[in-house]
């Protein structure tokens, strides 16, 4: 526990102006970042007495041991830095809501050629139009399916809507009128661009007119005596009633705002929004966050804005956003958001009517989600306390396991072999600290190919050591450890960066996928570097059973065990993502091409080449003159394809070892005629 006196700043050193300031541990780590109208009063602040200080505001001071801050020229500019900071460093003692679920949107691709309406998670990609979120992928799809009948945009994926075309018939949706079939030209791309703007006009609320204009011309239809056009125009309008009557009216015709409302109680906060677009509810998504730091409603909710707005721009920013409590800085967070959005906004408390009334709504639905959470988190907790409990007493640990490591091999009859890492905090996933190897065969400094027969623990004990070679690395660069001689430790240690570091935090537990051998080349690779206070074992699949270095018998947990449910868990997130990896890597090698090695040839003439001569295996027999013939390829160039055929000489035919199908070449890339089953 650091003292803070020993690294206030001199008096007169801080500057009495608007900045940010950045909190860091005796690793150089950021643990908190913050921002001030006066930098100089809100640091005085951190270095009063200690008993005078908020609980959570003392540990981070004493945490601390040293503080920087960088002068803006206002308040809007600190406003940015911090939320900048925030998401780049990731500091300890700083809220961050994480969203309850991953929230879907209706989206439309106008980036594309022919632009697609689909559901899409995640983040946000430019040039698409975003419609919600919503509480359930199922809503989109309801709401889509009904208004098809009247914007017949195209849903399809690329693969079919490439087949489409290249066959000249359109799919189902084509065939019963809910797709305008672009792919086979029913319509062209213009057209159908004004159909998907059409589509995007309505979802933003912008309803009255359009159902109004198809009102006119069902009238004049009918006036016209074209009775079936004017049913189907009936049947259009009365289809996007539907979809409206999806969306209940809540605020006057024509509002856009959003409406956030904040429950907590001493430990945690639940955000929930309501979006508002045209008066009616479009969406709805809901944070929860552990109060860290000492925060009250109106810094929850400033945070909250960051979040929600700071990757925003345009008309994703409401004209109104109505909240529960006004930031400490209103001026600076009001200008902050009207530059987002590009015009003005309003950023206020409801004090009366309907939007009074929806607040409340809000309101209610944040302590919901907060007992919700509560209740879940309890749940989970006390399951996964139970279970790292029973780890560490089946395994003589000294105490529960809090981070674990597993490591899994994946390849393909000894080709891409890959390892995968992944790691369990508190019995959860952490994702961000998942890491993926592409395995050297390297043994000490002795080269091993890997072919027929591959050796799995060998390659366990690389991706182990290359591994907590950066761990020793990290202890070095920070002065937690010092090597005695350099080597290949110092080599790969990390700037000093403030950032939290890739292999920097050893785990308790090292899980691998495998039984005595794999753990036996585990426990050499630690001993090897000096490492002992890490615990090792392994998991067999055939029979469930846990292995430990120098062990002739399992440790055989209950098959209701929690710890064995947990172990398996990790066992198989870590085998799934070396699957994901080494296939991605096959299927990039399968697709490669002698024709790559040629300087200077390009996509086009490849494809070109590749046409005239039908394969790689004709083009390889074909004369330099031959070569020539085809458009565009000068004689320079064919020597040049000459030479690369010649250096990539054909291997024998690949086996499928799952089939016996013969691996053909085709286009320019090894293809294979039907997809193994890999020995993963």
């Amino acid at each position: 526990m650091a003292d803070p006196s020993s690294y206030r700043p001199k008096p007169g050193q801080i500057p009495d102006s608007p900045g940010v300031y950045k909190f860091r541990d005796e690793h150089r780590r950021v643990i908190y970042v913050g921002k001030a109208k006066s930098l100089r009063q809100r640091l005085a602040n951190y270095f009063q007495d200690l008993a005078g200080l908020h609980p959570r505001t003392r540990t981070m001071v004493t945490t601390a041991a040293s503080v920087e801050w960088t002068v803006v020229a206002t308040e809007v500019e600190a406003l940015q830095l911090e939320y900048s900071w925030i998401k780049e460093f990731d500091p300890r003692f700083n809220v961050k809501y994480r969203d309850d679920k991953s929230y879907p949107y209706l989206a439309v691709t106008m980036n594309e050629e022919f632009p697609r309406v689909q559901v899409m998670r995640g983040a946000k990609k430019k040039g698409v139009r975003y419609f919600g979120p919503y509480g359930h992928a199922w809503a989109i799809r309801e709401t889509v399916d009904l208004m098809l009948r009247v914007f017949p945009v195209r849903t399809c994926s690329t693969g079919v809507f490439k087949n489409a075309a290249r066959t000249g018939r359109p799919c189902l949706l084509g065939y019963i009128g809910k797709c305008s079939a672009p792919c086979v030209g029913r319509v062209t791309a213009e057209e159908h661009r004004e159909l998907a703007e059409d589509f995007c006009d309505f979802m933003a609320g912008r309803t009255g007119t359009y159902i109004r204009r198809l009102e006119k011309d069902m009238t004049a239809a009918a006036e016209e005596m074209e009775y079936e056009r004017a049913a189907r125009l009936r049947d259009d309008i009365e289809a996007l009633r539907r979809a409206l009557e999806k969306n209940a009216v809540v605020l006057a015709d024509a509002t856009d705002a959003d409406l956030i409302a904040v429950a907590e109680d001493e430990l945690e906060a639940a955000v929930q929004i309501f979006h508002v677009r045209g008066g009616r509810v479009r969406g709805q998504r809901g944070w929860v966050t552990d109060k860290v730091e000492a925060v009250d409603t109106a810094g929850l909710v400033e945070h909250a804005l960051q979040q929600l707005y700071g990757e925003e721009s345009g008309d994703a920013v409401p004209k109104e956003v109505l909240v529960p409590a006004l930031p400490e800085d209103l001026a600076a967070v009001t200008q902050w958001l009207s530059d987002r959005r590009g015009s003005a906004v309003s950023l206020r408390i409801p004090q009366r009517g309907d939007k009074k009334d929806l607040m409340s709504t809000v309101g209610r639905n944040a302590q919901q989600a907060l007992v919700l959470h509560k209740t879940k988190r309890a749940s989970d907790l006390t399951t996964r306390s139970r279970a790292l409990e029973e780890i560490a007493e089946a395994l003589d640990l000294d105490s529960a396991p809090l981070r674990i490591e597993c490591f899994d091999i994946s390849h393909l009859q000894g080709e891409d072999v890959v390892a995968s890492m992944v790691v369990f905090e508190d019995g959860l996933p952490r994702k961000s600290e998942y890491r993926r190897f592409q395995i050297k065969g390297r043994v000490g400094d002795t080269q091993v190919w890997h072919g027929e027969g591959q050796d799995d623990v060998r390659s366990m004990h690389e991706v182990i050591s290359r591994r907590f070679r950066r761990y020793l690395a990290e202890k070095e660069k920070t002065g937690e450890w010092t090597a005695e001689d350099g080597g290949e430790v110092a080599l790969t240690a990390a700037e000093e960066n403030g950032r939290p570091k890739k292999f920097a935090y050893p785990p308790q537990l090292v899980l691998v996928d495998g039984g005595q051998p794999q753990v036996a080349a585990a426990q050499r690779a630690l001993d090897e570097l000096g490492i002992d206070d890490v615990a090792v074992c392994g998991i067999a699949k055939r029979m469930e059973e846990i292995w430990l270095p120098g062990e002739d018998d399992p440790v055989v947990l209950p098959r209701s065990s929690e710890g064995l449910y947990l172990i398996q868990r990790v066992r198989d997130t870590a085998h799934d993502f070396a699957i994901r990896y080494q296939r991605s890597k096959r299927t990039k090698r399968l697709r490669t091409s002698p024709l790559d090695a040629v300087p200077g040839l390009g996509e086009t003439r490849k494809q070109a080449l590749i046409k005239h001569f039908g394969s790689v295996k004709r083009l390889r027999q074909a004369t330099i003159e031959q070569i020539c013939e085809v458009p565009g390829m000068g004689r320079k160039t064919a020597e040049s394809v000459v030479v690369a055929l010649a250096q990539a000489a054909p291997a024998a035919p690949a086996v499928n070892m799952a089939t016996g199908e013969i691996m053909e070449e085709n286009d320019g890339a090894v293809v294979a005629t039907e997809d193994g089953g890999s020995t993963e």
